[in-house]
């Protein structure tokens, strides 16, 4: 069947010098994430430009042990937003969980803490702490694994 082999690339990587030196450097100092190398060495291989050959994505996908979605969605990406988008990482603001220790109820766990413990009890355990929060409305529900951490940020410690 005539045609079989090729495929149309939708998205076509055409480097500036500036842009491939840029990348070149990146990928050779190696002080970078290891997600942003892998997409350096994605562009560089796709790179169409003057003297390079521009390989396909299997290629690339082969020689750099990824995944060829993976190689389409970095192509896609460049021509769609540039080079600056494909290098830096998207924050979603939504993806971070609200804290349910903010400052004042903080400072109102770490002063509970520094407190006598409750009747029959030589000392705060996480599991008390959890229930005297609740009780006394710091806060809605905590589990003894978030107060833990919450006590460790601050460096306060059970007495």
């Amino acid at each position: 069947m005539a045609g079989e082999g090729t495929v149309i690339k939708r998205y076509v990587v055409k480097l500036s010098g500036e842009e491939r030196n840029r990348l070149e450097v990146m990928v050779h100092s190696g002080k970078h994430p290891a997600q942003r190398l892998m997409k350096a060495r994605i562009l560089l291989k796709a790179d169409t430009s003057e003297a390079c050959e521009g390989w396909n994505d299997r290629q690339i996908a082969q020689a750099l042990e990824t995944s060829a979605i993976t190689v389409s969605r970095v192509r896609r990406q460049l021509v769609e937003e540039g080079l600056d988008a494909v290098l830096t990482r998207k924050h979603s603001p939504n993806s971070a969980r609200r804290r349910i220790f903010d400052g004042t109820a903080e400072a109102k766990l770490i002063a509970l803490t520094c407190s006598d413990p409750p009747a029959g009890h030589a000392r705060w355990t996480l599991r008390l702490l959890e229930e005297e929060v609740v009780e006394r409305q710091i806060v809605e529900s905590a589990s003894d694994n978030t107060i833990g951490r919450t006590l460790k940020k601050t460096s306060s410690s059970r007495t």
